[in-house]
């Protein structure tokens, strides 16, 4: 139960680190857009390479050369969805979700919290994450594609001078 064999132990290292290495070489070549956090389809990629290089350093049913292939057909179907998602709205309507506002001028927005299964609460840890106590202080909590929520001020809501919101960086 604790320990079957050295050769178990070798296989695992050897195995890992050449996987490692093939898997770091597949993300580099394709650039960092594999591994983003943009959207739910960006997240189950990056699941499936974890589970990937898992399954081929702990069953022995998997040989290096069919994770190294899995690896590279994940990564080439995630390039290729991408790929298409910037030169077609109909694959990036398939693909990507679109924004949700879920707070305007302190105010929550109960049928956009309810079609995107968001509780108050979790507006509430939003906003206190971003340092802000209380509700009337945010001028807006936008549920994003990744799932992340981005709070706004009230006072960076507001126009400026020029009629233009006036730029705020979040810590």
């Amino acid at each position: 139960m604790f320990f079957d064999s050295w050769m178990g132990l070798l296989r695992v290292v050897a195995v890992g680190t050449l996987a490692y290495v093939a898997l770091v070489l597949l993300l580099r070549t394709t650039g960092k857009r594999t591994l983003s956090k943009m959207n739910a389809f960006d997240l189950v990629v990056t699941v499936a390479l974890g589970s990937t290089l898992a399954t081929v350093l702990l069953s022995k049913d998997v040989a290096l050369a069919e994770g190294v292939v899995a690896f590279a057909l994940l990564v080439l179907l995630q390039y290729t969805i991408t790929w298409l998602s910037v030169r077609s709205d109909r694959v990036r309507t398939l693909v990507k979700a679109e924004p949700c506002l879920l707070l305007r001028d302190g105010r929550f927005l109960p049928e956009a919290m309810r079609r995107e299964r968001v509780t108050k609460d979790e507006v509430q840890a939003a906003a206190r994450a971003q340092g802000i106590a209380s509700l009337q202080a945010v001028g807006a909590v936008v549920l994003e594609t990744d799932g992340s929520f981005s709070v706004i001020r009230q006072d960076s809501a507001s126009p400026s001078e020029n009629g233009h919101p006036s730029p705020m960086v979040l810590p």
